[in-house]
C-alpha cells in the first residue's frame, strides 16, 4: 500500500512530499489494534522537533490525525475510533491501514463524519493543552486569540465560549474580521491587526478597563524589526505583556522566544506566568495517558453536540495529498486540510 512521506534535504525549505510503497506488519505487538484509515487530517511537520528528539530519518511519516475502524486487535473489533499517530512512527496515517497502540484512541460517535473528527482532534488537543492544562482557564476570565480565525484559533474560542470565558480576538486580514464578527457565540472584540490604525494593546486595556486579559494564546511572536511578509503582523514580546492582567498566564507557540531582564522584570512585577505550548508532551511520559485520553474522548463528546465546530476545506483525495502538503508545510492554507480515503 502507499503512504504519503517527508523526503528531507539538507534545509527544510527542501524538503519534498513524495508518495511512496509501504507494508503493514501482519503480527500485532501487545494492545496493538490495526485500523482502516478513513480520514486523515494534514498538519506542518516540526523537521527541527524530530531532530532535537533524534527521530531523524530519510523519509519522515506524515499524516497522525486519523479516523478509521479497528480491523483487528483484540480490544474493540470494528469500532470506530479516532487518535493521534506517536511521534516516532514509521507509517504514515495515510495508508489503507495502520498499526497504533490502543491506548492512543478512543471511540468516534456514530453521527460524527470521518473528516470532521479528523479535522479537529489535533487543533483540539493544542486548545485544551493550552486552555485547561497551561492557562487554567475558568468562568469570569478574559481570553485574547491571536488569529483567531485559524483552525486553532476557531476551537480555542469555542472552548472558551463554552466554559463562560470572555473573548477576544485578533485577525489578520478583511476577510478574517468579517469570519471572528460572524461567529456564534459572538466574539466579544474583533481587533483587525491588518489595519494599521488598530493598536493590539488599546484595544485590549479598552475593553478591560485598563486591567489587562487574563490569558493570551498566541500564533507566534515577531522577534526582530525586520521580518519576513507573513509574520510582520505578529505582535511584539513587549505588547503582549503590556495587555496581560496581574496574575495572568501567557501561552505561547514561539519556540525561539527570549526574554530580556526588562520583560522578565515586568512578568515579575504582574505576577504572570509564560508557558509554551507543545501538545506533543502528552507522549512524552506513560504517567499522563488517563488524563490525555480523557481530553480526547472531551473533544469528541464536545464535536458531537456541535460545542466544537473545526473550520475545514473540502476532503481531499489521497492523489492530490503531495500538492496539499506541500501548500499546508508553506502555511498556504486557512482552514484546515483532510484527505479522505
Amino acid at each position: 500500500m502507499k503512504g504519503l512521506y517527508c523526503k528531507v534535504g539538507e534545509t527544510a525549505a527542501e524538503a519534498k512530499f513524495v508518495i511512496q510503497e509501504t507494508n503493514v506488519p501482519s503480527d500485532l505487538g501487545s494492545n496493538q489494534v490495526k485500523v482502516q484509515v478513513k480520514a486523515c487530517a494534514l498538519s506542518p511537520l516540526d523537521l527541527k522537533l524530530h531532530e532535537d528528539l533524534k527521530l531523524q530519518r530519510d523519509l519522515v511519516p506524515v499524516g497522525r490525525e486519523i479516523v478509521g475502524i479497528v480491523l483487528q486487535g483484540f480490544a474493540f473489533p470494528f469500532f470506530r475510533m479516532t487518535g493521534i499517530l506517536p511521534l516516532d512512527t514509521a507509517m504514515s496515517g495515510l495508508c489503507e491501514a495502520v498499526v497504533i497502540n490502543e491506548n492512543h484512541l478512543v471511540q468516534k460517535p456514530e453521527k460524527l463524519r470521518w473528516v470532521e473528527v479528523a479535522g479537529a482532534i489535533r487543533d483540539g488537543l493544542r486548545a485544551y493543552t493550552a486552555l485547561h492544562t497551561l492557562a487554567r482557564m475558568a468562568s469570569g476570565h478574559t481570553l485574547l486569540v491571536l488569529d483567531g480565525a485559524s483552525p486553532f484559533g476557531v476551537l480555542s474560542i469555542q472552548l472558551a465560549h463554552y466554559h463562560g470565558v470572555k473573548v477576544l480576538a485578533s485577525a489578520l486580514s478583511s476577510e478574517d474580521q468579517k469570519f471572528l464578527e460572524q461567529l456564534r457565540p459572538s466574539v466579544a472584540r474583533v481587533i483587525g491587526v491588518w489595519d494599521t490604525k488598530v493598536d493590539l494593546v488599546d484595544s485590549c486595556l479598552e475593553e478591560t478597563g485598563g486591567l489587562g486579559v487574563d490569558i493570551v494564546i498566541d500564533s507566534g511572536v515577531r522577534l526582530h524589526e525586520e521580518e519576513p511578509e507573513a509574520r510582520c503582523l505578529l505582535p511584539y514580546k513587549h505588547d503582549i505583556i503590556t495587555l496581560l492582567g496581574v496574575g495572568g498566564h501567557w501561552v505561547t507557540t514561539e519556540q525561539n522566544l527570549q526574554l530580556d531582564p526588562p520583560d522578565s522584570r515586568s512578568l515579575f512585577l504582574k505576577a504572570a506566568s509564560l508557558s509554551f505550548l507543545n501538545e506533543e508532551v502528552w507522549g512524552a511520559s506513560s504517567a499522563r495517558q488517563g488524563r490525555y485520553l480523557h481530553i480526547m474522548k472531551d473533544i469528541v463528546e464536545k464535536l458531537s453536540t456541535g460545542t466544537l465546530r473545526p473550520q475545514l476545506e473540502d476532503p481531499v483525495p489521497l492523489y492530490d495529498a503531495t500538492v496539499s502538503m506541500e501548500m499546508v508545510q508553506k502555511k498556504q492554507v486557512r482552514k484546515r486540510l483532510v484527505i479522505q480515503l
